[in-house]
């Protein structure tokens, strides 16, 4: 009776073990993952659009200067003396006997077809001056916020690739576990069968292959939804699958770290905003002056039918307009805009400081990182030993099989650790060089400005 209990628990805690699924799935290299979610990740390709839009903001700023072309077609019917009086005159149809009196003060209903076309050249308008200025300088701190978004995407592959490639040596860990559980369900059959040990260690280490089967099925779940979230900040559908581990990041010294920080593009970026903060002042004060521009028209008039040509005639002028006063309002405007230059000044300060603490934060982060992962492999050492002389204590007799499970939990969970210290230490190094602006750098890898 008990060799056919035995057969049943072998029957059903020895299947074969199956791995995550891969259908759909592709593999790729770290860089070839960067490469990929520069050109498809979806934030990054709204952010392009961004952009393009400021870029379109300088062809604004610049129509300002540029000449203003104007065609109009116009009607009118009019009794009103004067009106008609010079509607004659511009149809080139005015006689002797307009001149009358009854004519002049009760003239008969006329119609007019003006048609025209104007133009106005602006010669010298500081506030448009200014604001093609401001537009140049806002589009290339979104080039350079640009570069920042893209170092950000990059670090979030990183650090999604090694979650992939984490989940995959814990499915290995896994297949491992399974096969130390298939042993000790052995060992303690053959001595179960031998008279030598109880069913109850039989039953014990079943329910540790049994356990050690559902952290497979955990772990393979955990894989699948890595491999996806990778294909997800790739712009893929499908999953994708880490190639290989990484091992570009290697930890620098403190030096290469800050000083790469003084040239992190989102400090470049508000340098540039707070430099266009202080053009606005300028922009506020540029109502002061005057406005100097030439133009001209050419007009065509009919008393019968658009576009016709009865009467033309032509006029050239030069302007001049001044703002002499509006009521207080470029005096608030730019108080206002000193305001905002200090506010941009005060923020860029605080990011500058900002900056130098998360560097230093992430350095001390790293370094904690590769101590923590030096003690989980020493830990493995002390537990792989640990649980083999277990082992040779339980095949001789001289420890009971909760040892050996217990051996056996200590030794997974030192592999459990050592594995998410080695996920821990390459992510905090890449979060270092995110931090210090050094990522493309310290991963050879160029990434175009636009």
């Amino acid at each position: 009776m008990r060799k056919v209990l035995i057969s049943l628990i072998l029957i059903f805690t020895l299947p074969g073990t199956t791995g995550p699924a891969s259908a759909e799935e592709k593999s790729v290299t770290l860089r070839e993952a960067i490469e990929l979610g520069l050109k498809g990740n979806p934030e990054l390709k709204a952010f392009h659009n961004s952009v393009y839009a400021e870029k379109e903001s300088i062809g604004v700023a610049r129509s300002g200067l540029l000449p203003k072309i104007t065609f109009e077609e116009r009607f009118m019917r009019t009794t009103n003396p004067t009106f008609a009086f010079s509607s004659k005159l511009n149809q080139e149809r005015f006689s002797q006997a307009d001149f009358a009196i009854q004519d002049l003060n009760n003239p008969a209903a006329i119609n007019d077809y003006q048609t025209s076309i104007s133009v106005e050249q602006p010669l010298f308008v500081r506030k448009a001056n200014m604001g093609l200025k401001m537009a140049k300088e806002e589009y290339s701190a979104s080039l350079v916020d640009l570069t920042r978004k893209k170092e950000e995407v990059a670090f979030n592959i990183v650090r999604t690739y090694l979650t992939v490639n984490t989940a995959k040596e814990f499915v290995g860990m896994a297949d491992k576990g399974i096969e130390d559980a298939k042993e000790h369900l052995r060992l303690a059959t053959l001595r179960y069968d031998s008279s030598l040990g109880l069913y109850s260690d039989v039953l014990r280490a079943s329910t540790g292959l049994t356990e050690a089967e559902q952290k497979l099925v955990s772990a393979g779940k955990n894989l699948n939804v890595a491999m996806r979230a990778l294909g997800l900040l790739l712009g893929l559908s499908e999953s994708v699958a880490a190639d290989a581990s990484p091992e570009r990041f290697v930890l620098k010294d403190m030096d290469y770290y800050k000083n790469g920080s003084l040239a992190r593009n989102d400090v470049k970026s508000l340098e540039k905003r707070y430099e266009n903060a202080r053009n606005n002042i300028d922009l506020a004060k540029s109502d002061y002056f005057p406005v100097l521009g030439i133009g001209g028209s050419y007009q065509v008039n009919d008393h019968r039918a658009p576009f016709g040509a009865e009467g033309d005639s032509w006029t050239v002028s030069a302007f001049l307009r001044w703002n002499v006063f509006d009521g207080t309002l470029r005096s608030y405007e730019t108080s206002r805009a000193n305001y905002k230059a200090a506010e941009a000044r005060e923020y860029l300060e605080g990011l500058k400081k900002s900056v130098s603490f998360r560097v230093y934060s992430a350095y001390l982060g790293a370094v904690e990182a590769q101590k923590n992962l030096e003690l989980a492999e020493k830990a493995l050492k002390t537990a792989e030993e640990g649980a083999r002389l277990v082992k040779l204590r339980y095949e001789n007799s001289l420890s009971p099989v909760i040892d050996l499970l217990d051996a056996q939990l200590s030794l997974d969970n030192a592999r459990a650790n050592l594995t998410a210290r080695k996920n821990d230490s390459l992510t905090a190094i890449a979060n270092l060089s995110y931090e210090s602006g050094t990522i493309f750098e310290d991963l050879d890898i160029k990434a175009s400005a636009n």
